[in-house]
């Protein structure tokens, strides 16, 4: 039967339901980033009893992109070994595993990162303690999109199922797509599709480096929302062709969520960004995963059904119960 329990495969990666963990920091790693036996414990107790995918909190792909302390980091392949041993936790126990990278550009911190933080232009994200950033180069931005390929390459080599980009919550990839952070002159900004230059280099710099065939998912903040009133930054139009153009570029499934003012809109509510996953949906054929606000297996299941979403992230209520799946299955087909 169709639903949040029919099972979902793209590419090498088979699914036995609809349910993710989406990335949520859990600060427990090491002061070089490497992934503790607490992480193991944390993903487990939740990939066990039912979750579809887990997608592992955002690992930072260069020590300058470190968001902050206790913050996974795949910068290194001295850190391949501990990935891997969380990975093959996971799979003992019959789960299924993702990463998400990112480097916090503009949103990092000096006192953390001992440098000055780097951007797209020379203007402070608005956020409280937000540092003025180094306008990037042309050269660094090449130097970047192969620190992601590089990051990507090692989260394969850790066995990981699946890799996510994160370009979403103000984080570089989101920071350069927004004209409330990218005043750059230069190729890769002015236009929307200067803007969205960096973001699709790093994909299909990504995809070159994993092949043709490993899953790559991309975490997209499709709208700003910070001054609605004033049409502020990236527009929700704006976000969805950019969608089309990551999805062209190798992106296998989208990850709906906010783009430069974070990951939850001013309204709230409940599955908040399901109708711009529906809105996706209704333009592309890429799958679409979606979280915000969705506790309820009733709403998940039924933004499944309808053809809202193809994946529904559970965030919170997984974090609350880990138990969160198992019981939406009893809820939902009961206890066949």
């Amino acid at each position: 039967m169709f639903g949040l329990f029919s099972p979902f495969a793209v590419k090498s990666l088979a699914l036995d339901n609809r349910i993710v963990l989406p990335p949520m920091a859990t600060g427990m790693a090491g002061d070089d980033g490497a992934p503790a036996a607490r992480h193991l414990q944390h993903y487990l107790a939740r990939a066990s009893r039912g979750v579809g995918l887990v997608v592992v909190e955002h690992a930072f792909v260069q020590p300058a992109g470190r968001y902050s302390g206790g913050q996974l980091g795949i910068y290194s392949d001295a850190l391949v070994s501990a990935h891997a041993a969380l990975v093959a936790g996971i799979h003992r126990a019959g789960g299924r595993i993702a990463l998400q990278i990112s480097h916090a550009g503009a949103a990092a911190r000096s006192s953390l990162i001992g440098a000055q933080p780097v951007g797209p232009s020379p203007r402070p994200l608005d956020r409280e303690g937000a540092e003025v950033p180094r306008s990037l180069p042309v050269a660094d931005l090449e130097e970047l999109t192969e620190a992601f390929a590089l990051a990507a390459a090692r989260a394969v080599d850790a066995g990981y199922d699946a890799v996510e980009l994160h370009g979403a919550h103000g984080f570089l990839l989101s920071q350069f797509l927004s004209p409330l952070a990218n005043e750059r002159q230069d190729a890769y900004g002015k236009t929307l599709a200067g803007r969205a230059r960096f973001p699709l280099e790093t994909v299909r710099a990504v995809r070159s480096r994993v092949g043709p065939d490993y899953p790559l998912l991309y975490r997209l903040g499709l709208a700003d929302y910070l001054d609605p009133s004033q049409g502020a930054g990236l527009k929700l139009e704006e976000g969805l062709v950019v969608a089309g153009w990551l999805a062209d570029a190798g992106v296998d499934v989208l990850d709906v969520s906010g783009g430069l003012g974070g990951a939850r809109p001013p309204t709230g509510g409940a599955g908040y960004f399901l109708p711009w996953a529906e809105s996706i949906r209704a333009r592309l054929s890429v799958p679409v995963l979606v979280a915000g606000g969705i506790n309820d297996p009733l709403l998940a299941d039924r933004a499944i059904r309808s053809g809202m979403a193809d994946l529904i992230g559970v965030g919170r209520g997984l974090w609350a119960d880990p138990a969160w799946a198992e019981k939406a299955r009893q809820m939902l087909l009961g206890a066949g």
